[in-house]
């Protein structure tokens, strides 16, 4: 699982129907800086939950596909939660 950033949303007239209720958002993926990490990608939000500039759960490629219990689908990005808090705890060196 990776973080991203919620930049927007798509609307699609036409896509695939395994596809058809689900909402489609771009998002950021960040690293653990909370940096932006290559370019945004189009990710399915199978929960239909995730708003503008929240931080959510991540996973790509076969993961993504297989999120929903009720069938596979064609992505390669999935939103499967959000983000509430992020707490790093520095391990110190022996």
């Amino acid at each position: 699982m990776d973080i991203a950033k919620v930049l927007g949303t798509i609307v699609a007239t036409r896509k695939d129907p395994s596809l058809v209720g689900y909402r489609l958002l771009v998002v950021q993926p960040l690293d653990a800086d909370g940096v932006s990490v290559g370019d945004p990608v189009t990710a399915v939000d199978i929960q239909g939950a995730a708003g503008y500039g929240e931080l959510v759960y991540i996973v790509t490629g076969g993961d993504a596909a297989f999120v929903s219990a009720e069938r596979a689908m064609p992505v390669d990005v999935a939103v499967v939660g959000i983000v509430d808090s992020i707490t790093v705890t520095e391990i110190a060196e022996e």
